[in-house]
């Protein structure tokens, strides 16, 4: 099974992309928050694998962050959520987001998601109910709860922080070292909107 992609990143579109490792191209699946945190191609690019073997094809889906693909497994493991309607999911939500949705059973943002409808989203919210607190970008504990609560959960900021400098024309190249400073100087104070304003200021410079 493959686990990552470390390759030069030759093609991107909304919804995969292919990259290149020793020349030969792997064509890998992923949510527009991934797609929108690789660099431009030609770039050098790496992200986390999931493999699912079909009859018909090996399938691979890519994830900037474990906690994205943690969740893609997780939601995978339902009845009525394939690969398309997890990936669109993660494309609407955050794994925080995600927790922050199912701990308030907040019906109507999953179903903002393509092909969840209002059945699809209840079986959600039953299934997820008792597993969300323990999935990546939450946690059991009543700090890390609190943390949620407000949104700031390290690797969701990093990579929330990364898709809207991305979005701004920023590189992930020329970011993530900024981010991921700014995150661990900050540590549990750290939030997504002073982490983008400070990351602008210095990427300015």
């Amino acid at each position: 099974m493959i686990a990552s992609l470390a390759g030069l990143l030759s093609h991107v579109e909304a919804d995969r992309c292919v990259i290149d490792v020793n020349g030969v191209g792997y064509l890998v699946f992923a949510s527009t928050r991934t797609i929108s945190a690789l660099p431009n191609p030609p770039e050098l690019a790496k992200v986390l694998v999931e493999t699912i073997v079909r009859e018909d094809a090996i399938l691979l889906y890519g994830f900037a962050t474990t906690a994205e693909r943690e969740w893609f497994r997780t939601l995978t493991a339902i009845q009525g959520v394939g690969a398309k309607v997890a990936l669109g999911l993660l494309s609407t939500l955050s794994p925080s987001e995600l927790i922050s949705a199912i701990a308030s059973a907040d019906k109507a943002s999953l179903t903002r998601a393509p092909g969840v409808g209002g059945r699809l989203a209840d079986r959600l919210l039953t299934e997820l109910r008792d597993k969300a607190g323990k999935m990546p970008g939450g946690g059991g504990g009543t700090a890390t709860a609190a943390i949620i609560a407000q949104g700031n959960v390290g690797g969701t900021i990093e990579a929330d922080a990364l898709l809207a400098l991305a979005g701004l024309g920023f590189r992930r190249a020329e970011a993530w070292p900024i981010v991921s400073r700014l995150i661990a100087e900050k540590e549990a104070e750290a939030t997504l909107d002073g982490v983008i304003r400070d990351a602008l200021k210095e990427l300015a410079k």
